[in-house]
């Protein structure tokens, strides 16, 4: 059995393997060839914390294990990101254990691998103005992941508590981007493709504040009751997704969906865009918008690919159950 720590998926694992892992897993999705079992997330009642477990079996990539971590909200007190999570990869022929995965920098990869992927096939090839919602520890990677798919010229950003942003233009400036910090209304007016990531639980995007032809990658909601773009602006968009069932119960269209402004059969896979089976965006006007709900076989894809690159570097630890 393989351990591949924290450090070693820092220095095995990059945004292009990212990027390929996930994408190629969305692909498979769509073609039936790969699956997420049933997410189990709970609150623990006890450090506030939530616990759950993400799994799945990708049958082109025989990749099949599960996510366990959570969330819990004091451990940046304890020098510690909120956000924990370790991935166990298992033997598809066997059963048994094949590798222990540190799973919180590659959460953090492999959720910005998700918006680029929508990035790449979705927004306007003249994209220039990339917006972000939330400066919180996700966007910076959410940041760099994006400006490897458009040639942005410049990144406007809003957050709820306003002194996190220059952390945020300080990422921008390692991109060689200016960066502005603006209000929502004029993100809105300004950016060409808009990432949101937050934990809100009240629309932060509304409809008249965003122009035609924008690509929005809504990458915050994953869980029943938070929200982060006005439903009326869901009902506007060409809807996309990493997994339809999630989207429609934990992800953001899920109030519009409750309140009759779109359908399930309204959502395509991102995966379906990914093998040639939908056409992605059909005009320059059309607002486009991927739901980013996560699902565990992007973890399993990028911890796999974790393991195999540690494997091959000689940094991976081998130990015998």
């Amino acid at each position: 059995m393989l351990i591949v720590t924290e450090e070693v998926c820092k220095k095995v694992v990059g945004r292009t393997d990212a990027f390929n892992a996930v994408q190629a897993v969305f692909g498979a999705m769509a073609s039936g060839d790969a699956y997420n079992f049933p997410v189990i997330r709970e609150a623990i009642g006890y450090a506030d914390a939530l616990y759950g477990f993400k799994s799945g079996f990708d049958r082109t990539g025989l990749v099949l294990g599960l996510k366990s971590g959570g969330y819990w909200p004091g451990n940046l007190k304890k020098g510690l990101t909120n956000h924990q999570s370790t991935v166990f990869l298992f033997n598809p022929d066997t059963g048994q254990l094949d590798a222990l995965v540190g799973g919180n920098y590659l959460t953090a990869l492999r959720t910005a691998a998700a918006s680029s992927v929508s990035i790449a096939h979705l927004a306007r090839k003249d994209s220039r103005v990339l917006g972000m919602v939330g400066a919180g520890h996700q966007s910076a990677f959410q940041l760099r992941a994006a400006v490897e798919q458009r040639e942005f010229e410049k990144v406007v950003a809003w957050n709820f508590h306003p002194d996190m942003l220059p952390a945020l233009g300080k990422v921008a400036a390692e991109c060689g981007l200016p960066f502005e910090a603006v209000e929502r209304e004029q993100l809105g007016a300004q950016a060409d493709v808009i990432i949101t990531i937050t934990s809100a639980h009240a629309p932060l995007l509304m409809k008249d504040w965003v122009k035609p032809g924008t690509h929005i990658a809504a990458m915050g909601t994953d869980t029943k009751g938070k929200q982060e773009v006005d439903p009326e602006l869901i009902g506007a968009a060409t809807l996309f997704t990493d997994e339809i069932a999630q989207s429609i119960s934990i992800g953001e269209t899920q109030h519009a969906i409750a309140s009759g402004l779109v359908k399930e059969s309204d959502i395509t896979p991102i995966g379906e865009v990914i093998n040639g089976e939908h056409k992605g965006r059909t005009s320059e006007d059309e607002i486009t918008l991927f739901d980013g709900t996560g699902v565990g076989l992007q973890d399993l894809a990028v911890a796999s690919t974790a393991a195999k690159l540690a494997k091959e570097q000689g940094l991976a630890q081998e130990v015998q159950l």
